[in-house]
């Protein structure tokens, strides 16, 4: 009898985590689910990485360090699964999400996506809120939010799964060496998108993140953030053009998250934030499918963002990138705690 492919692949890139792989490889193989296999793949790992992996005796490929759409991309030719997770080798499973992810896809679904928990260096729970998303099953609206923004709100790259053929995009991306870019907000032109608010993967919040959950204020972080989004815009136009809807999409500096990361630019770099600035991103904001209670929140924060001395904003700024906040009461508190500390 033939043995029935798998519907599932997770693909574990790593590239020096030595402290890390080899929990991301258990909490997989322990959830023993037929239905899903796994393929790691190291990245020319220097620090002991590649050792680990092979203690597991599961498919591994190692190769030339080239960033992490190589490792994806190379892990994509190690199977023929139709969805696709790609696992950081710093991330780690939660007990039973792979019967979960297996029992909701099916063949109209183009992304999965869901809840993760954030954990410290260390494994142990943050007391900071998971990154949640509400339960929805949805493709016009997510893909009006990306033609009106150029986003929707999505997890980093461990908390999606992906349909094969959205993946094919990844072979025209010559501007960037991470993975979680174009596909994220094109998979909605392919098929439904499907969120949980369930969590299932547990995302370690340390100073090698790459997503900026937990990074410092930074202006170089957050200049190669701009021109990420606007380069992934117009791959994004591309694509679109083929469908006849390129018009319809946002232009890049109108476009909520670039106008947001351009004025948290400007306080990084100590600038002045000009009115024009300020009342284009409010009105990006009121665009927004936020509640009335946050986007009054986010308001408040502009506008003493604007108004504050350069220290007090920085120190908004900080706090939000750090809590991955979009509104509360300390993160204004945050900015005038300033006034009272000193410099």
């Amino acid at each position: 009898m033939t043995a029935t492919p798998p519907r599932l692949a997770v693909i574990i890139t790593c590239w020096n985590y030595t402290a890390y792989v080899g929990e991301a490889i258990e909490s997989v193989l322990d959830q023993k689910q037929a239905g899903c296999e796994l393929i790691v793949i190291d990245d020319g790992s220097t620090d002991g990485s590649w050792d680990i992996i092979c203690r597991y005796g599961i498919p591994a490929v190692r190769k030339e360090n080239g960033g992490q759409l190589s490792a994806c991309l190379e892990g994509l030719k190690q199977t023929t699964a139709p969805f696709i997770l790609f696992l950081d080798a710093d991330d780690v499973m939660e007990p039973g999400s792979i019967a979960v992810l297996l029992e909701t896809l099916d063949d109209d679904v183009a992304k999965l996506q869901f809840s993760m928990n954030r954990i410290d260096k260390n494994g142990h729970l943050l007391p900071l809120a998971p990154l949640t998303f509400d339960d929805f099953r949805n493709r016009k609206n997510v893909m009006d939010s990306v033609l009106r923004d150029g986003t929707y709100a999505t997890p980093p790259t461990s908390g999606n799964v992906f349909r094969r053929d959205v993946l094919d995009l990844l072979y025209e991306v010559d501007y960037d060496r991470a993975v979680d870019g174009v596909i994220l907000f094109a998979a909605p032109f392919f098929g439904d998108i499907v969120s949980l608010s369930r969590t299932l993967v547990r995302y370690r919040v340390h100073d090698r993140n790459d997503s900026g959950l937990g990074r410092p204020l930074d202006a170089r972080s957050l200049r190669r953030d701009l021109l990420r989004f606007e380069q992934r815009m117009t791959h994004l136009r591309h694509f679109l053009s083929s469908k006849g809807m390129d018009h319809q999409l946002v232009e890049s500096e109108r476009a909520y998250f670039h106008l947001e990361r351009s004025l948290y630019l400007s306080v990084a770099e100590g600038r002045r934030i000009s009115s024009i600035m300020l009342f284009q991103l409010l009105k990006a904001l009121w665009r927004q499918r936020f509640s009335s209670r946050t986007r009054l929140f986010i308001t408040l924060f502009f506008l003493l963002t604007a108004l504050l001395p350069n220290r007090n904003a920085r120190s908004g700024l900080a706090y939000r990138l750090k809590a991955g906040q979009r509104s509360g009461h300390g993160l204004i508190m945050a900015m005038l705690r300033v006034q009272h500390d000193g410099p």
